[in-house]
């Protein structure tokens, strides 16, 4: 079995003792992965850090089908199936090949000719800075070439069923269950009294363009900024080709995570 290790080095003042212990587990056929690039040649990846760890390397694991097993040494830790003290057993699950897996789709974003992908969500926003700088924006929303709504806001989140529990959520949306064929659109902090997040088929194509803005729009993929979107110019968002796959234990009650995650009160 071809084995690679991704760590985030902010979380590790020295990675090594954890390297080593799945290195010896796995021999010759254990890497770390330096170049994303690298991930090509793979079977399994062990991501050691966060969630924006997690999310670094996803769409490209996603691209060579190559499966995640997270181990969280960050905060919140969501996409991870396994906390620091359970190392051990993550590398015996591996290893015994009795594992399950969990698909989890993608988006696929096309812009301006270029196509970007990712697991969470994509969002368009205002400018914060300087000539980029603009207040509120507006943003017409196609699903299917049917008008959903002329949104006037800060700005729109497209998220998938796993980015539902992120930035949708932060921002009113919907948590959506993993296994449910659906997208999310949640406008931030909308200037109306009747917008609200609307959940679609990932079957379906969404077209968002934005119009009488002041400034370009900030697009970000995970998190990232990928690209500025002016008038005229609009992002189709349709399901990606290709999904991440994450091996997970036998225990797969996702409401339970949730609560205990966002910290929340059960029995």
């Amino acid at each position: 079995m071809k084995v690679g290790i991704y760590l985030n080095k902010k979380y590790f003042s020295d990675g090594a003792p954890y390297v080593d212990k799945i290195s010896r587990a796995f021999g010759t056929g254990c890497e770390v992965v330096d170049d994303l690039k690298d991930i090509a040649l793979l079977e399994v990846l062990f991501v050691l850090g966060g969630d924006g760890t997690i999310l670094d390397v996803a769409t490209v694991c996603a691209t060579y089908n190559v499966k995640i097993i997270g181990v969280n040494y960050g905060h919140m830790g969501f996409l991870a199936e396994f906390e620091p003290d359970k190392l051990d057993e993550a590398i015996e699950l591996v290893k015994s090949g009795k594992y399950l897996t969990q698909n989890r789709s993608t988006l696929k974003i096309c812009c301006g000719g270029k196509q970007f992908y990712a697991l969470n969500d994509v969002v368009l926003q205002r400018g914060t800075d300087g000539e980029n700088f603009s207040n509120t924006v507006n943003v017409h929303a196609e699903i299917d070439g049917s008008t959903v709504d002329n949104f006037s806001s800060d700005g729109i989140i497209v998220s998938t069923p796993t980015g539902s529990t992120a930035y949708s959520l932060s921002a009113g949306g919907s948590v959506l269950a993993p296994d449910i064929s659906a997208f999310i659109l949640t406008p931030i902090c909308a200037h109306s009294l009747h917008s609200r997040p609307v959940v679609f088929s990932d079957g379906s194509v969404l077209k968002l363009c934005p119009f009488e803005v002041s400034a370009p729009l900030i697009m970000l993929a995970d998190g990232k900024p990928v690209a500025k979107v002016s008038n005229g110019e609009c992002v189709t968002i349709t399901k990606g080709e290709n999904c991440v796959t994450f091996i997970t234990k036998n225990d797969k009650n996702f409401f339970n995570k949730l609560l205990i995650k966002l910290n929340i009160w059960s029995k």
